[in-house]
């Protein structure tokens, strides 16, 4: 028998236990608590002055679902910077146009109240310190502590992993912060057959990487249950397919250009604010979705170069838009990299080198920098570049399918 275990199991959101939190206890909220009751119905409203303590999604979510609650003075307390914080950009954003303040910086001590009713919270002000291994620390800044008044607090400070129900002497060695110690290769815990994955083995970092680990706890268990070794890891597969369609032509758009990303258009706020259930984001018209998609890379399509068929005529160096193609005389690698047209900044990104070509140079091309645009080979003469659909094959539990991630300009 083998137990699999890759969602959080979860007690609910993390608390503060500070002064003042069991006699302000009706108006303190944990954030995911709270969102769920809001989600089923339970809750409807929230007070007029509302503080949200935390800095990563969930916190997001509470402070404009407080705007769409009636919270007219909402901010947002963190106790590290702005940038530390864990929140998705593009989160904070979406606050900060909804006229919420975030304040950084600032560690909660205890609730004030009166009368068994919460009046606020005080904050002690601190400054990021950094030791000589660029660890850091937050220090008392020196600046008096500051108290701000709200009618409600949600607590969105991260969430619980919770295993009471597993026996300490199973043989499962659980970390100091009561995470299972688990292989980050075959998944296993340390007693044979119990495998975790996702929240429930390394904390919260996101679906795709929580149905990845599934995939291979999943070869794992296969394994295991057929007695195999569970460290023997199936290697991934790969293959080329021809990409051309005719003489110079290809099945997307090579297109180079500095295109940011384009927002996705959302509602009025005066409008949005107004519903709790109104959906914010619009979506892409036709148009921007178009512009969109022609930002895509197009990153499974590979440069292949064929050393018999080049004339070294230096086209594909002139139009290259990057310059990461070089044609130079054939040395070491570091000094290959000095004499590449364009600056080789990672040097942990391997050379593209061919073998000597008829005048003795050879081709380098730097994959760090290329842009799988297609332009060399559309613009190559003799068909010496050539672009090809490249398919990786992932070991997974079930059939095994190919692609990656989308990169953009």
């Amino acid at each position: 028998m083998t137990l699999f275990l890759s969602e959080r199991v979860r007690r609910g959101g993390r608390d503060l236990d500070l002064p003042g939190r069991e006699e302000a206890r009706a108006n303190i909220h944990v954030g995911i608590d709270w969102l769920s009751s809001v989600s089923f119905g339970h809750i409807n409203k929230i007070g007029r002055r509302v503080i949200v303590l935390g800095g990563g999604n969930t916190a997001m979510d509470c402070c404009r679902t407080s705007r769409r609650l009636g919270g007219e003075d909402v901010k947002v307390v963190v106790r590290s910077g702005f940038e530390e914080m864990k929140a998705s950009p593009w989160e904070k954003e979406d606050a900060l146009h909804e006229d919420i303040p975030i304040l950084n910086f600032r560690v909660p001590k205890s609730f004030t109240h009166e009368n068994g009713k919460l009046t606020g919270v005080v904050f002690e002000v601190v400054e990021a310190q950094y030791d000589d291994k660029g660890r850091r620390r937050l220090m008392p800044s020196g600046e008096p502590d500051e108290h701000y008044p709200c009618d409600d607090v949600l607590v969105a400070v991260g969430q619980e992993n919770a295993f009471p129900w597993i026996e300490r002497d199973i043989g499962l060695d659980f970390d100091e912060w009561g995470m299972p110690k688990v292989d980050e290769v075959t998944f296993q815990s340390t007693r044979p057959g119990v495998f975790f994955g996702g929240d429930a083995a390394f904390g919260p970092k996101n679906i795709i990487w929580a149905v990845a680990q599934g995939h291979d706890a999943a070869v794992s268990i296969h394994r295991y249950c057929q007695g195999e070794d569970v460290n023997d890891r199936p290697p991934p597969g790969f293959s080329l397919t021809s990409q051309k369609m005719g003489i110079h032509e290809w099945s997307y758009d090579n297109d180079v250009s500095n295109d940011a990303r384009f927002r996705v258009p959302q509602r009025d706020k005066g409008e949005s604010l107004k519903d709790v259930r109104l959906e914010v984001e619009l979506g892409f018209d036709p148009k921007l979705g178009f512009a969109e998609a022609q930002r895509c890379l197009n990153c499974d399509v590979q440069t292949v170069f064929a050393e018999p068929l080049c004339i070294e005529c230096d086209a594909c160096v002139d139009i290259c838009p990057v310059d990461c193609i070089t044609f130079t005389e054939d040395g070491e690698e570091e000094d290959l990299r000095g004499r590449l047209n364009a600056p080789s900044l990672h040097l942990d990104q391997d050379l593209l080198v061919s073998n000597k070509l008829k005048t003795g140079r050879v081709m380098v091309k730097d994959e760090d920098v290329c842009l799988h645009c297609g332009l060399c080979a559309e613009r190559c003469p003799t068909g010496a570049w050539d672009m090809q659909r490249f398919t990786l094959e992932m070991t997974h539990a079930t059939a095994m399918t190919g692609g990656g991630a989308c990169q953009a300009r």
